[in-house]
């Protein structure tokens, strides 16, 4: 049994495009999203746009963190102050925490592949990925802070990197946080 339901005030008329809930009864299961696919299609489809978003955050992280990790090696190294050091070795570890989370959900699918527990999979490498973004962001952050305070030696570094991180904060949380609640609703 497949019913549509009716568009929201405001949506087109288009029956696909219309469409916000779609109810389908198979095997005694009810499935309900916009897409009329089943849990397993549903995981599929997130997986795939999961190691899409993964793709790019990963090469982000590994081209910072192998840049980073030659600066030890650097002449110009040896003349960092205690503080200096602290926070190369703050970037440094927050960078390789990232990595392990941006690189995460591909060992864990590749574990717990052929088990029949894509949407489990799905769920926790989601979960990896954000944790991923967060240490990514703190290494960003520290990477900027470190650069700044070695090339500027002055007070207006600490603003300098308050507003680049509020930036990323809010190209990557506030305006998407804000777009899933001005343009979804609790039927979702």
């Amino acid at each position: 049994m497949r019913v549509l339901a009716e568009p929201a005030r405001g949506d087109s008329a288009d029956p696909v495009e219309g469409v916000h809930s779609v109810t389908t009864q198979e095997k005694g299961t009810e499935i309900r999203n916009g897409r009329n696919e089943t849990p397993e299609e549903r995981a599929d489809r997130q997986w795939a746009e999961l190691l899409q978003e993964v793709r790019v955050a990963q090469t982000g992280v590994q081209i910072l963190f192998g840049f980073l990790l030659t600066v030890a090696f650097t002449p110009r190294f040896a003349e960092l102050g205690d503080t200096d050091r602290g926070i190369y070795l703050a970037t440094v570890l927050l960078g390789s925490l990232a990595t392990g989370a941006l690189i995460g959900p591909v060992s864990f699918h590749r574990i717990v592949s052929g088990r029949r527990i894509k949407p489990q999979t799905v769920t926790w490498a989601s979960r990896l990925v954000f944790t991923g973004l967060i240490l990514l962001l703190g290494t960003l952050a520290a990477a900027l802070l470190l650069i700044l305070r070695v090339v500027l030696h002055d007070g207006v570094v600490p603003w300098l990197v308050t507003g680049v991180v509020t930036w990323y904060l809010v190209c990557w949380f506030v305006l998407p946080l804000w777009a899933r609640r001005r343009h979804t609703s609790s039927q979702d």
